[in-house]
C-alpha cells in the first residue's frame, strides 16, 4: 500500500518544473543588460550558458526551496532578506533604519491584552505603567477595546482618576455607548449622572446613544421615558429628539410604541417629513400596508395649512421676482385650488401654463379630474382628456382607475362602466379592487346586465394579459 502511495509523489516530482530553470527562462527572455543578450538562435546545444548571478549559480548547487517551508523566499530578495544592511544603503540617511518607537497606546495595548477580572485590575496594571492619560491616547485605547467592557470602562476610570486630566464629553458619549451595548445600563446612568454635574456635557448625542442602547434592549418604555425626561438633563425636547427615539424604536421592531410616541407629542412638538417617514417605514417593514397608507394621507394633510391666499401671493411675487415658475410650482397650485373648491382658478392656471411654456403631466390633471368627477361635469371631463390628448399625456391606468373610482362614488355607474371599458380595450387590466367596487355597485343598483359585461370584459384582459 506504501509503494502505491509513494508512485504519484514521485511522478508528480518529476513532472515539476524546477524554480531555478524558471527564473533561467524568464531572465534569458526578459533582461535587457549585456550580461544577458537576446538570441534567436537554439542554445541548448551551447557549450557554455550567460554568467547567471549568483544567488541563481548557488541555487543549483542547493536543494530548491519549497513554497511551503517556512523559509521560502523570492530569490530576487534572498540576499537582501539574508543581509539587511547593504553597503549600498549605508549612506543614506533614512528614518527607517532605526527601530521604530513604541507609542503610549501601543504600550498600553501590549498590557491590556492580558485577561483581567475587574476594573480595578485595570487600573492598577495601567498605574503601574507610569504613562499619562491624554484625550487622544484613552479614544485611541477606547476604539481598540470597545469589545471587552471590563477592559475599556478601567481604562475609563484610570484616566479619570488622575489628576491633571478631564474627560471630553465625546468620550463619556462613548463610553456611555459601549455600556449600553452591554447591557450595563446602571453603570450607564451613573456616568449621565456624571456627565448631568459637568455644565453642558449632556447633549442631544448622549442622549441618542442612551435611548438607542434601551429600545436595542428591548427596553421600549424606558427609551420612551428618556425622552419624556429629557429637558431635565439640559436636552431640548424638539422634532430631532422626537425622530431619533421613533427612529430607535422602529429599528428594533417596536413600531406600535413609536406611532403612540408620536401620537403623545405631536401637538406640542413640529414634525416634519422625516418624523412621518419613519412611521411609514416602520409600518411598511412589519408589512402593515394600510397603516402606512393612512400616515402618508395625514402626512399629506399635515403639509396643507390651508392658507391658500398666501400661496397665491407667492405664486404671483415669483414672476415680479424673477422665478421661473416650473411644472411643481403649478401642479402643487392647482391641486391646492382643487382642493379648496376653486375649479375656476385651477383651470386659469392649466391655461397660464401655456403661456410659461410649462408642459402639464398627468399629475397636473389628476386634482381636475377629480374634481369633475365629484361635480358630475362630464362636459368638462372631455374637454380635459382632449387637453391631455392635446399635450401628448397619455390616460394611463392610473388615471381609468380615479375615473372609475369616482364615479363609483357619486353614483354615475354608467360613466363608470364607459371608462372601465375604454381601458380594457386600449389593452390595460384594470385593478381588482377597482373591479370589485364597480361590480358590488352594479349589483347593489340591480344593473345584472352591465354587472355581466364588466366581469366578461375582465375576464378578457386577464386572458389576453397570460398570453
Amino acid at each position: 500500500m506504501a509503494v502505491n502511495l509513494q508512485i504519484p509523489r514521485l511522478f508528480q516530482k518529476s513532472l515539476s518544473p524546477k524554480p531555478y530553470q524558471i527564473n533561467h527562462l524568464l531572465l534569458k527572455y526578459l533582461c535587457t543588460t549585456p550580461e544577458f543578450p537576446l538570441t534567436t538562435h537554439d542554445t541548448s546545444n551551447s557549450p557554455e550558458s550567460p554568467d547567471l548571478p549568483t544567488w541563481l549559480s548557488n541555487s543549483q548547487n542547493q536543494k530548491p526551496s519549497d513554497p511551503d517551508d517556512g523559509d521560502f523566499v523570492i530569490p530576487s530578495l534572498a540576499n537582501w532578506v539574508e543581509n539587511p544592511n547593504l553597503e549600498t544603503h549605508r549612506n543614506v540617511p533614512s528614518p527607517l533604519l532605526f527601530e521604530p518607537q513604541v507609542s503610549n497606546a501601543d504600550k498600553l495595548s501590549e498590557i491590556l491584552k492580558k485577561r483581567y477580572s475587574s476594573e480595578a485590575a485595570v487600573v492598577k496594571a495601567l498605574n503601574e505603567s507610569g504613562i499619562d492619560a491624554t484625550n487622544e491616547l484613552v479614544s485611541q485605547i477606547l476604539m481598540r477595546f470597545d469589545s471587552h467592557c471590563v477592559v475599556a470602562f478601567g481604562v475609563f476610570i484610570w484616566a479619570k482618576n488622575q489628576t491633571s486630566y478631564v474627560h471630553t464629553p465625546e468620550l463619556y458619549d462613548y463610553m456611555i455607548d459601549i455600556l449600553g451595548k452591554f447591557k450595563k445600563f446602571s453603570l450607564m446612568w451613573n456616568l449621565v449622572e456624571q456627565m448631568k454635574g459637568l455644565n453642558g456635557y449632556v447633549s442631544l448625542a448622549t442622549a441618542s446613544k442612551v435611548m438607542r442602547r434601551l429600545a436595542k434592549a428591548r427596553k421600549y418604555k424606558d427609551a420612551i421615558d428618556v425622552f419624556r425626561g429629557i429637558e431635565k438633563y439640559g436636552v431640548s425636547k424638539d422634532r430631532e429628539a422626537l425622530n431619533v427615539l421613533m427612529d430607535a424604536l422602529v429599528k428594533e421592531g417596536d413600531v406600535e410604541d413609536a406611532h403612540s410616541a408620536f401620537l403623545e407629542f405631536k401637538d406640542c412638538i413640529t414634525l416634519d417629513c422625516s418624523s412621518f417617514n419613519i412611521l411609514i417605514h416602520g409600518y411598511c417593514k412589519a408589512r402593515m400596508f394600510v397603516v402606512a397608507r393612512k400616515i402618508m394621507e395625514e402626512m399629506e394633510k399635515h403639509g396643507q395649512s390651508g392658507r391658500i391666499k398666501d400661496a397665491w401671493d407667492v405664486f404671483e411675487d415669483m414672476e415680479k421676482q424673477g422665478v421661473c415658475r416650473n411644472l411643481w410650482v403649478y401642479n402643487t397650485m392647482i391641486s391646492s385650488a382643487c382642493a379648496h373648491s376653486q375649479g375656476g382658478s385651477a383651470l386659469k392656471l392649466l391655461e397660464r401654463m401655456e403661456g410659461d411654456s410649462c408642459k402639464p403631466d398627468v399629475k397636473t390633471y389628476a386634482p381636475l379630474l377629480k374634481m369633475c368627477c365629484r361635480r358630475k361635469s362630464v362636459k368638462l371631463l372631455k374637454f380635459l382628456l382632449s387637453h391631455m390628448f392635446k399635450n401628448n399625456v397619455s390616460v394611463d391606468l392610473g388615471t381609468y382607475t380615479l375615473l372609475v373610482n369616482e364615479f363609483c362614488r357619486n353614483g354615475k355607474l354608467e360613466h363608470a362602466c364607459f371608462y372601465f371599458q375604454e381601458a380594457v380595450l386600449k389593452g390595460m387590466v384594470p385593478m381588482v379592487k377597482t373591479f370589485k367596487a364597480l361590480v358590488e355597485e352594479l349589483e347593489q343598483k340591480n344593473m345584472k346586465e352591465m354587472k355581466e359585461k364588466i366581469e366578461k370584459l375582465m375576464f378578457q384582459a386577464r386572458e389576453r394579459n397570460l398570453t
